[in-house]
Parts: C-alpha cells; sequence; structure tokens
C-alpha cells in the first residue's frame, strides 16, 4: 500500500527523522513505525503566521519496496575516440555541457585556466591569509567555477529552458544529498561542493573524455566566419566540432580577446554595490518572530527589492546572493582589486548573515566609459574595484562602515566582527562607490528598514565592493539555436557568455548549448 500526505508540521517534528515517523504511524491505523518506510517529496517553510510551520508533501510505502528517487544512472557511453568537441571552462556550464555531449556520443575537450578543485584551496588561503591573490586560480577561476567555493545554492528562476529536476539529480547521482531534490530552496554548501565537482570530472574521464586543468585559452582558431577551435597560452591548437564558451563572469581577457578579433560582444545590464552582514540571529528574530530559532529550523533568509528615485530615475536596488549562516569571501581575480561575495556551508551555522545589496547600472552612467565600447561596464567594475582596494590600504583588506552611519553620512569609529578574513577597514563607502550607487543604497536601505522592522541598524556593516553580480558584457546567440549570431560554431554559455545566474541556470545551458551544436553539426 502506498499513501500521499500532506502535513503541516512544527519544524521539532518535520525536522527530526524519530519524530516524524511517530508522528505519521499516528495517522495511519494499525502501522508500526517499522512497517512503513518514509519517503519526503517536497518541504517548505511557512513563517506567516505566530508560529512557523512547515508544509510537507511524502509518500508512505506500507509492506511495499521503495522505487530508487532519482532515475538518473551513471551509465556513458565510451566517447574517447569520438567527435570531439571543445568547452572553454569547467564551471557548471561547462561541467554539464561536457557531461551532456559524453550522453550525446561524443567527446568533450575541457580546458580550465585554474586549478582542480582540490588544488584550489591553496590558493584560497593565500587570499585570505596572506592577501596574495593568484590570477588564475581563485574564488571564480577553477574547476567548478565561483559556485564551488561561493555558496551552493541551487535554485533558479528560469523555468523555460531545461529540466531543473534532471540536474539536481545528476548531482545526486554524483555525491549530493537527496534533500536537495526536497527542499523549496535547494542547498549543497561551499564545504560540500568540491566532492560533488571532483566526481563530475570524474565522470568525464572515464567515459573518454578530457579535462585540462592550468590551460588558458588565449586565442581563438577563425576561419571563413567559424570558430575551428582555441589555442592555449603554451601555443597549442585544439580544434573540435565547435567551441562552447563558458568561462563565468570574470573572464575579462576573454571578453577582450573577442573584441580584439571582431567577434560581435554587446553591452549588457548589471549591478553593483556592496555585501550587507548582520548577526545571523537578527535576521531569525524578524524573519521567524522567535528569540531563538532552536535546533530545528534552519537560519532564516530575504529577498529584498525597491525602486527609488534617483535625480528625477528609477533605479532598482536588491538582494542578491543571500547567505544564511554563511562567510565573506575575497572574489578577486587580480592584484590590485578587492571584491567580495558571499557564501555559506551546508550547516549554514555561521553567526553571521550576508548578502550582496546591489544597485542597477543604467547606460548613462557608462558614458565617462564609452571609449571601450561594449566592455564599458567591465572597466567601470575594475575601476571601482581598484579604488575599493587602494582606499583599504591596497591589500585583501576590505573598506566597510556601518549601515546606519552610512545612511546617516556618518563615520564609524570602530567596526563590528566580522566574517570576511583578510579584515576590514573603518570607511567612508562615498569613497569608493560612485554618487548614484550610494544614494540609492540609502534610500533602498530606508524602505528596507521599514519593511523588515529592525533590520536598518548599526549592528549591521557594508562591506564594499560587490561588484561580480553579472556579467557586464553578453555574447550574443541566435534564440533558436544558442549559435554566436556571427560566427559559425562558436556557442556562448552560461553566465559569462550572459545567459545565466547561477549553478542552476548554468548547468542548464551548458546542456542546452550541447544538444544544439550537435542538432547542427553532429
Amino acid at each position: 500500500m502506498i499513501k500521499q500526505l500532506n502535513l503541516t508540521l512544527p519544524p521539532e517534528v518535520a525536522y527530526n527523522e524519530e519524530a516524524l515517523k511517530r508522528y505519521i504511524s499516528t495517522k495511519i491505523t494499525s502501522v508500526n513505525q517499522e512497517d512503513f518506510t518514509l519517503r519526503k517529496l517536497k518541504r517548505s517553510i511557512d513563517a506567516r503566521g505566530q508560529k512557523i510551520k512547515i508544509h510537507l508533501q511524502a509518500q508512505v510505502y506500507i509492506n511495499e519496496p521503495v522505487p530508487p528517487l532519482t532515475e538518473y544512472q551513471l551509465d556513458y557511453p565510451d566517447v574517447s575516440k569520438a567527435m570531439p568537441v571543445v568547452i572553454v571552462g569547467a564551471g557548471p556550464g561547462g561541467l554539464f555541457a561536457a557531461l551532456r555531449l559524453v550522453e550525446l556520443g561524443y567527446k568533450p575537450i575541457v580546458l580550465e585556466r585554474g586549478k582542480d578543485v582540490q588544488a584550489r584551496r591553496r590558493d584560497l588561503a593565500s587570499i585570505n591569509k596572506d592577501h596574495l591573490v593568484n590570477g588564475e586560480s581563485n574564488y571564480c577561476f577553477g574547476e567548478g567555477g565561483a559556485g564551488t567555493y561561493s555558496d551552493g545554492k541551487l535554485y533558479t528562476r528560469s523555468k523555460k529552458r531545461g529540466s531543473v529536476r534532471r540536474i539536481l539529480e545528476i548531482l545526486v547521482a554524483h555525491g549530493a544529498v537527496e534533500d536537495i531534490l526536497v527542499d523549496t530552496h535547494p542547498h549543497i554548501g561551499t564545504n560540500k561542493l568540491p566532492r560533488i565537482v571532483a566526481n563530475l570530472r570524474e565522470s568525464i574521464l572515464q567515459a573518454g573524455g578530457e579535462v585540462h586543468f592550468d590551460t588558458k585559452v588565449t586565442d581563438f582558431i577563425l576561419k571563413e566566419g567559424e570558430m575551428k577551435g582555441v589555442i592555449t597560452e603554451n601555443g597549442d591548437r585544439i580544434e573540435g566540432l565547435g567551441v562552447i564558451l563558458a568561462t563565468g563572469h570574470s573572464a575579462r581577457d576573454i571578453f577582450i580577446q573577442l573584441h580584439k578579433r571582431d567577434v560581435y560582444i554587446e553591452a549588457k545590464p548589471f549591478a553593483l554595490g556592496v555585501r550587507i552582514e548582520h548577526p545571523q540571529q537578527l535576521i531569525d528574530q524578524i524573519q521567524y518572530n522567535l528569540a531563538d530559532r532552536g535546533e530545528y529550523l534552519p537560519a532564516s533568509s530575504y529577498s529584498l527589492a525597491a525602486q527609488v528615485n534617483h535625480h528625477g530615475k528609477q533605479r532598482g536596488v536588491f538582494s542578491f546572493c543571500m547567505c544564511p549562516g554563511g562567510f565573506i569571501v575575497p572574489a578577486a581575480t587580480a592584484s590590485g582589486e578587492v571584491v567580495v561575495n558571499g557564501m555559506s556551508p551546508s550547516r549554514r551555522n555561521s553567526k553571521f548573515a550576508n548578502s550582496g545589496m546591489v544597485v542597477s547600472v543604467m547606460d548613462d552612467d557608462l558614458k565617462p566609459y564609452e571609449k571601450h565600447g561594449p566592455l564599458a561596464g567591465m572597466y567601470f567594475q575594475q575601476e571601482i574595484e581598484q579604488r575599493s582596494c587602494h582606499i583599504a590600504g591596497d591589500t585583501q583588506t576590505a573598506p566597510a562602515q556601518k549601515m546606519l552611519d552610512f545612511v546617516q553620512h556618518k563615520s564609524s569609529q570602530e567596526l563590528l566582527e566580522t566574517s570576511y578574513q583578510p579584515g576590514l577597514l573603518s570607511v567612508s563607502m562615498d569613497e569608493v562607490l560612485p554618487p548614484f550607487i550610494s544614494q540609492s543604497l540609502r534610500k533602498g536601505f530606508q524602505w528596507f528598514g521599514k519593511k523588515m522592522k529592525g533590520y536598518l541598524t548599526n549592528e549591521a556593516q557594508i562591506v564594499g565592493v560587490e561588484s561580480r553580480t553579472s556579467s557586464p558584457v553578453r555574447i550574443p546567440r541566435d534564440k533558436d539555436t544558442f549559435e554566436h549570431v556571427q560566427m559559425k560554431r562558436l556557442y556562448p554559455c552560461a553566465e559569462g557568455a550572459g545567459y545565466a545566474g547561477g549553478i542552476m541556470s548554468a548547468a542548464i545551458d551548458g546542456e542546452k548549448c550541447a544538444e544544439k551544436l550537435i542538432e547542427k553539426y553532429g
């Protein structure tokens, strides 16, 4: 017998396996806890009322075999002698493109400028402890891309371009916990993603594909309007059926090289601002309306957005990549710049909550940079990152200011404890941010303080700068074929090309690029 249950439960029951089984046994007459197997299907938190409720959809199998939770099987063909396809970048877009090519019977050759996921750890430690930035191996570059060591959230607003469930099942098949198939806002955690990324790579290699680290692409093989392959820094020429370009939002040298080789690119809307850090307990109190969330409720999150008026123009101010129970990390990709990002471990057990808080950048804002053409936004980003570094002492120490002090134009005599390991320096953020950013942030913070009572406080501080929210450049492609609008056999992919915004959407886009390339040229 199989029973379908739709339950509304308190957290201490929903998140405690033994308590949950006891509760279900009271709902099903004449069945002991030992006589059934519980399969959770969907779980979400409802914090709208006076008491927190957990909505749980589940199936109960009574004297019935329980089918596998996922249908995905690690059963790949041998593609060692198959037609090769070149993939530039081993982030989620590149890795999932490679796996899909293997499934379709083609040999992926993945070229990654950075190091493998384990070797990256040493370079991340150097940034945090010694303030040394390796331009090829950092929080943005290396196996797994920016998502591996920056958070691991697995939700996306992208519902039309591919199967979210399929991507989640592939991750589970490679070692992710099954809870990501259940929770409304699934999360793996930056501490667990490296092993999963390494398993994805192993599947590619065992099937006969290739993955090359410390292999930086510096040029493209172009002939008669087609991209035949790429040239690496050491002069190797690598050709294939096509090129999937999945280099991420921070590969500025790739944008410059495309522009230099007259491969059409264009400016793309993006946002820039700061990362804000509150005590997690304060966010829990606001969101859960509880003095203490206890041992069962997860660290709470938030999502905020406002339209503010700045000099007669409506401008968006919004939270980005909110990390409950997380850490702020240094995400620079070159020395002489300070960039911050956020991450959360799987347990989300840090005492800090942080989120990007950014302002939309408009075309008029980039007029001083228009000589750079489609790269105007990139150079705007870079200038602010370099200013942030210089003002804070030319290390990875980040400029910071208490939140309420910033809103009230006051200097912060001292700063709060922080999760940002390289350390903070008290600075007026008006020295770092352009006026349209800082003034819009002030209005946004005031609005958010009304929406979330207690949010606008000097118990929080802002840290600069959050500048890599998305790529400021788009590598345009045909909306149906995914092929570049001008250069044949070039498939711009995922976040660096301007077509994704996180692990899930990048993975989905990688699969679609692989399918579209084979559909046309395979």
